[in-house]
């Protein structure tokens, strides 16, 4: 069974590097200096007297795929579609003379990602604000957290704009997943290298 389970995964890592798109993972614009741990990956950008962190988990991910349904009509020789992965990711945004850092926590909504032409829309949305003191790893839940669900919609739209002017916009979210789905395509191939290498291990 353990023979036939790794040449398996020997041929399925095969087929997975013939369509990886990139084979070093690929640049964010705008001066971004990117970090990657393992499954989180986190970009740095400094601007005037600020700097600007973005994080994000590749773990989760990938979004369940709905089309079930249509697959029976699909002919066999179609490609199936690309998995994409749209990570919620987390901004802080670190003033150099203040204690406090502002983390907005932004995710990208299922029902937005794909929909070309709509030239207004946002790609991600803020789902919560909260100030978090700086330097601290442990976030405190006793921090107020604003929840964007509810909020004055001109106070959203502020917010936005406070990202955008430091890099965070639509073209940063576009390749954040560019990013992202290269990323998690290459820990997907490094996992099946892992399991076909534990799986042969006597």
């Amino acid at each position: 069974g353990d023979k036939a389970f790794a040449q398996f995964l020997s041929d399925e890592i095969k087929e997975e590097k013939k369509i990886q798109k990139h084979k070093s993972l690929p640049k964010v614009s705008g001066g971004w200096e990117l970090e990657v741990h393992g499954t989180e990956a986190k970009l740095v950008r400094k601007v005037a007297g600020e700097k600007i962190t973005v994080t994000f988990n590749i773990n989760n991910s990938i979004p369940p795929s709905v089309e079930d349904e249509t697959q029976e009509e699909q002919k066999p020789d179609e490609q199936e579609p690309d998995l994409t992965s749209t990570p919620n990711f987390v901004v802080e945004v670190i003033k150099d003379d203040t204690k406090q850092t502002l983390v907005l926590d932004c995710h990208y909504p299922e029902d937005e990602v794909g929909h070309e032409g709509e030239e207004e829309s946002d790609i991600f949305t803020i789902r919560e604000v909260s100030f978090q003191p700086t330097g601290e790893s442990d976030w405190k839940d006793t921090n107020y957290t604003l929840n964007t669900d509810s909020l004055d919609w001109a106070l959203y739209d502020h917010l936005m704009d406070f990202l955008a002017d430091r890099g965070v916009d639509n073209t940063f979210a576009d390749e954040l997943i560019e990013l992202s789905t290269a990323l998690e395509h290459q820990e997907y191939i490094k996992f099946l290298e892992d399991l076909k290498s534990f799986v042969k291990c006597q």
